[in-house]
């Protein structure tokens, strides 16, 4: 019986866990949950799954909630999340929550030697070689989530890690795939929000549409598999059907196809080297189907350029980068700024910034701040 906790069991990666969770109840077992505020959804978690501890981060809502069933102590603020992540009685650790808020849980997961499910991706671009140098010292094991990333983790294992050539992470092209920078002057929130294959929250749709999760992912990709940025490359796959290649040195190709559905990669995350039976739509190889495969137009969608630029460069560069994005997403869903204005606001931030090819964690943190306030003050 794995023991789970899931950072985030509110939102998209969180709610598909709970599904793979229900659907194994001999095998896993849900030992504590973590949302940000989204009482609603979370008391409902608890009074179904009973864990043993809930944590919302929200330390406004202490006093007004208590806990709808005795077995499960309701905990609040953000040190309660990294106290659940680091529980000696926890196995495996879903780590979901958005953004760099995800990563503390995430980061006294893995200085506790534990399994991550790695779904928050923030970790990586923010502190990726410390993060894996941290992993290799504690013995932690990450296993990504992101289904462009588990298929990559999927793919390796057909093959030695000394024969691989490079990887290549396919891209939906989100709702604007086609257009051109021309047409994207008047996309608005709704606009962006409204993704053809994937069901998302709005900050990764966001992402999506200006192709920066594409570009986050890049980064994440580089020290998730030590690979050097120009091992990897990135195709636009509209049917969201083929997550990702890995091509080996002597031309081999292998690949990870499956609908477009969280609960496999999570699934497969949580029981990893095993598979179980899923819960997950299968492909109708009784149909009629096509797969479509093209180049991203860096022209029209620049962040996705960042983030190879960021991968080159190490250091700093990715912390700012993700406070640059989230922060300038924030603006734009406040219709405060122009969707085209997020990646330029992004590269204004990361080009004044004071580089540091060697951070420590506190540094990276720092500029964290740093660069949420300078992206408010930012104009074009």
């Amino acid at each position: 019986m794995l023991r789970i906790a899931v950072l985030g069991s509110t939102g998209s990666i969180g709610t598909s866990c709970l599904d793979v969770i229900r659907a194994h109840p001999e095998q896993l077992q849900l030992h504590s949950i973590a949302a940000r505020s989204s009482w609603d959804v979370l008391s409902r978690q608890i009074a179904e799954f009973k864990p043993r501890t809930a944590v919302l981060s929200n330390t406004e809502l202490r006093g007004t909630v208590s806990s709808p069933c005795r077995e499960t102590e309701l905990c609040f603020g953000a040190d309660a999340i990294e106290k659940m992540a680091a529980d000696p009685d926890v196995d495996v650790v879903v780590s979901g929550i958005v953004g760099s808020d995800g990563l503390a849980g995430t980061w006294a997961a893995l200085e506790s030697g534990k399994r991550v499910c790695l779904a928050n991706k923030e970790t990586l671009v923010m502190a990726g070689s410390l993060a894996m140098d941290l992993a290799r010292r504690t013995g932690a094991t990450l296993i990504p989530v992101d289904s462009e990333h588990s298929a990559v983790f999927q793919a390796l294992q057909s093959g030695r890690r000394a024969d691989l050539q490079r990887i290549v992470l396919t891209a939906s092209g989100g709702p604007f795939r086609g257009w051109k920078s021309s047409q994207l002057q008047g996309v608005t929130p709704e606009m962006a929000l409204a993704h053809p294959t994937w069901k998302m929250g709005r900050k990764i749709s966001v992402d999506s549409a200006t192709m920066m999760n594409k570009a986050l992912e890049v980064i994440e990709a580089r020290w998730l598999f030590d690979l050097q940025p120009d091992q990897i490359e990135v195709v636009v796959h509209p049917q969201s059907i083929v997550h990702s290649f890995v091509e080996f040195i002597d031309g081999s190709i292998l690949s990870q196809l499956s609908p477009p559905d969280m609960k496999l990669p999570i699934q497969y995350a949580l029981t990893y080297p095993e598979r179980w039976e899923g819960i997950s739509p299968r492909l109708d190889w009784n149909s009629m189907w096509k797969l479509d495969f093209e180049p991203p137009d860096y022209d029209s969608f620049p962040a996705l350029r960042l983030g190879f630029e960021v991968a080159e460069r190490g250091g700093t560069s990715g912390a700012v980068l993700n406070a640059a994005n989230e922060a300038a997403v924030e603006r734009f869903l406040a219709g405060d700024l122009p969707f085209c204005d997020i990646p330029r606001a992004c590269r204004g931030i990361l080009e004044t910034h004071e580089f540091d090819p060697t951070p420590g964690l506190a540094d990276l943190l720092r500029l964290d701040r740093w660069a949420r306030k300078e992206i408010y003050r930012w104009r074009s």
